[in-house]
């Protein structure tokens, strides 16, 4: 159900591209660990360390080439006076123009957790016409610095440029592979203990538009290596009533975009979660879209979410920002440390998509195996299992699951796993997109802040 792992990739990260029966690879192999039994281990330090700039004391705080922060309901920075003009040349048209541009660099944030990986992730709007690029420089616990590694360009349409990561980036220490910063060898010692983000407005020369940037972070984290993961105790039975798209009903569908939807379970459980807060897309947005498909809008999701450089739907940051389009909502990747930081967001009303892979004989009720797949946790049962919309499924009526607390933990939260060959491969590691209110309630602001999103 889902294509080969792009040969960029290195094999110890797993790409979210791609659901199923043979599964993808997915991103970081960094895992964050379980509570132990009976206790959730608030005293335990995160792991985690996610930090975004979202305020106008935020964006005032920045280093400004051309760039103005703007206050209101919602701040943010855009262009001011253009810092200059550039050509770019789009790789995967071959097409060059012109662009003003202007640019905004955070200061400096120091690691809670020194950290072996990092993923940053954006919210914007990028009217037509604009676009934007977000780097990352980082401090190793060595004192020296890492290169500006280009961690996306990003537009929300596909008519300016091509939305793309940027591969072969490394300075013998580190490496960006598609959408996340890694260490090389972890075992050295070395680790990222600070950075700064670097966004890069353009707009085509002599109008006044302008993207608008809401929030801007990165999530670092450096977790042990592990096969299994201590088991939480439950603590909650609650389900939330999100919406159920299939991906395999999509099948064929526009190739173009990873061979159709058979690789489509990030953009679906993106489009769950989008629907359950309330975004709708319009019968002009879904206009190209064949009228004999059903659920346009996952088809939708797929093209707006597609990374042309990777070559699939599965680019973390670019699903968060996909979902930050609609009115009204933001969007992080993060990772969490338990099924009780699940919890927490669940009686909060804010489900959340998990990245995992595993042996079809490891997750009773699934029926097949994959090397990195997304679903979206919606509740848990009375006896503490987890209830998933799981888009790997025949039809949208079969997507709601249950599956076994303690299984769905392990595969979810490990670092390490067997493959069907025997063959020591990477877990996907607690990673998550949390999709959730641009103006959170005080609980769900109160439930965030207890996983570490602010």
């Amino acid at each position: 159900m889902s294509r080969a792992q792009q040969p960029s990739r290195r094999t110890v990260l797993a790409v979210a591209v791609a659901a199923a029966v043979t599964g993808t690879a997915a991103p970081p192999a960094v895992a964050a660990p379980g509570a132990a039994p009976g206790d959730p281990g608030p005293a335990q330090a995160r792991p985690i360390d996610y930090h975004a700039w979202t305020t106008y004391r935020d964006w005032r705080c920045g280093t400004v080439q051309g760039a103005r922060p703007v206050s209101g309901r919602r701040p943010g920075v855009v262009i001011g006076a253009p810092a200059g003009r550039t050509d770019y040349t789009d790789p995967h048209t071959g097409t060059t123009a012109p662009w003003e541009y202007a640019t905004w660099t955070s200061p400096v944030h120091r690691l809670t957790v020194p950290a072996t990986e990092v993923v940053a992730s954006w919210n914007a709007h990028t009217p037509a016409g604009t676009w934007l690029q977000v780097e990352l420089r980082g401090t190793y616990s060595d004192g020296t610095d890492t290169p500006w590694y280009v961690m996306g360009r990003w537009a929300a349409g596909d008519q300016d440029i091509k939305r793309t990561s940027v591969d072969d980036q490394t300075d013998g220490k580190s490496t960006v592979w598609t959408d996340t910063l890694a260490i090389d060898d972890a075992s050295t010692g070395l680790r990222l203990a600070s950075y700064r983000l670097r966004l890069t407005l353009h707009r085509r020369p002599g109008t006044s538009l302008t993207p608008t940037v809401w929030r801007l972070g990165a999530m670092g984290s450096d977790i042990p290596d592990r096969f299994t993961v201590p088991a939480s105790t439950p603590g909650l039975a609650q389900e939330l009533a999100v919406p159920r798209y299939s991906q395999e009903i999509h099948k064929g569908e526009y190739p173009e975009y990873d061979n159709g939807g058979e690789a489509w379970c990030s953009p679906t459980s993106s489009q769950m979660i989008i629907e359950y807060w309330g975004g709708r897309l319009t019968p002009e947005q879904l206009s190209w879209v064949d009228p004999s498909y059903a659920d346009p809008q996952v088809d939708h999701a797929a093209r707006f979410t597609y990374d042309h450089q990777y070559r699939g739907c599965g680019n973390w940051p670019f699903n968060a920002a996909y979902a930050a389009t609609f009115e009204g909502l933001q969007g992080v990747v993060t990772r969490l440390a338990s099924l009780t930081d699940l919890e927490t967001l669940i009686a909060a009303g804010i489900p959340a998509i998990t990245s995992q892979s595993f042996l079809r004989t490891e997750l009773t009720g699934a029926g097949y195996g994959t090397s990195g797949h997304l679903m979206t946790v919606i509740g848990f049962t009375a006896d503490g299992d987890v209830i998933a919309n799981d888009p790997a499924s025949a039809d949208d009526a079969a997507v709601r699951r249950v599956y076994v607390r303690r299984e769905f933990e392990n595969i979810w939260l490990r670092t390490k796993r067997y493959n069907a060959s025997g063959k020591v491969v990477s877990g996907t590691g607690g990673v998550c997109y949390l999709y959730f209110p641009a103006h959170p309630t005080p609980q769900q602001r109160k439930a965030l802040a207890a996983v570490g999103v602010h």
